[in-house]
């Protein structure tokens, strides 16, 4: 009778080793296309992704950049002071976005070119993302307001 119990205990311990394995597999599964990394220009340059990943990317708006592309796509760069990226977006920008403004893009990098998917804004005066600050900051770029 003891010995019954003894793997009657192992067997569940198992199982729910098994279960647990497997609901962690399903959730980093479901999860895989939801995770977007962050990256600066810098690093951006530095180490290229694959044209199949997507990401975030931000910096500051280049000054002077900021060009309409045909079919109504906007082509502008982005920086962190240490490198420079060239952007394309096909949508409608944020009211806020503006030259020399922090943002945040969601594409993939393809051809030397950043092809965005989304992009943010800052949505105030003193409002830059925390990603992007410390992007700035490493730099020795950004400057507090």
């Amino acid at each position: 009778m003891k010995n019954l119990r003894k793997k009657r205990r192992v067997q569940i311990i198992v199982a729910a080793f098994i279960m647990l394995a497997i609901s962690t597999a399903l959730v980093g599964y479901a999860l895989r296309d939801g995770i977007n990394y962050f990256r600066s220009p810098s690093q951006l340059v530095e180490q290229p992704p694959e044209a199949s990943e997507v990401f975030r990317l931000g910096g500051l708006v280049e000054e002077g950049s900021m060009k309409k592309g045909p079919n109504g796509e906007h082509l502008f760069r982005v920086t962190d002071g240490g490198a420079s990226v060239a952007v394309r977006y096909a949508g409608i920008l944020p009211d806020l976005f503006a030259e020399n403004q922090g943002m945040i893009g969601t594409g993939k990098y393809i051809k030397n070119t950043f092809e965005a998917s989304e992009i943010l804004a800052k949505h105030d005066e003193s409002y830059m993302p925390k990603e992007v600050v410390d992007a700035l900051k490493e730099q020795g770029v950004y400057q507090e307001q």
